[in-house]
């Protein structure tokens, strides 16, 4: 199993939106960077993943998904009705990628990007707190996982 981070914007789909979705899970759509679209197409079914909501008053992680289908082309790329259309995609040689995650758990509590920062020394390496990293999928090693876990015990 491999572990990962995603970033969404809570006004356009949030950790509450995908606890609740009638399905049970939901397509991660419109990724439209190279280096995030490869590691989507690196995820596996029951990989995990830490939900983080960006652009909001407190950005963090705010709960945990699982990849339930591994990477297929995105859709909303060949969609000139959607936001996410891109007129290069072919169908026929996709573009964009996606992957399919359901809900797992939702914190009791914003692990902050400040106390991400915090314990700067402690996640080593982490893409996340690279300066001018803008990356909405991003790999997380066991080491990093298991100590952001440790943080909700604070």
């Amino acid at each position: 199993m491999a572990y990962w981070l995603m970033k969404s914007e809570p006004n356009e789909y949030s950790i509450d939106d995908l606890q609740h979705d009638p399905k049970g899970w939901e397509h991660w759509d419109g990724v439209r960077n190279y280096q995030a679209r490869n590691f989507m197409r690196e995820m596996k079914v029951g990989d995990r993943v830490f939900f983080y909501h960006s652009n909001t008053e407190v950005p963090g992680i705010v709960g945990i998904a699982e990849v339930c289908r591994e990477a297929y082309p995105d859709h909303t790329a060949f969609d000139p009705d959607d936001k996410h259309y891109d007129p290069k995609s072919d169908p026929d040689k996709p573009r964009w990628f996606m992957v399919d995650v359901r809900f797992v758990e939702k914190f009791p509590r914003t692990v902050s990007l400040k106390a991400l920062k915090d314990h700067a020394e402690a996640l080593g390496d982490f893409a996340l707190l690279r300066k001018g990293n803008r990356l909405s999928v991003m790999p997380v090693s066991e080491a990093q996982w298991q100590a952001i876990l440790e943080l909700l015990k604070d």
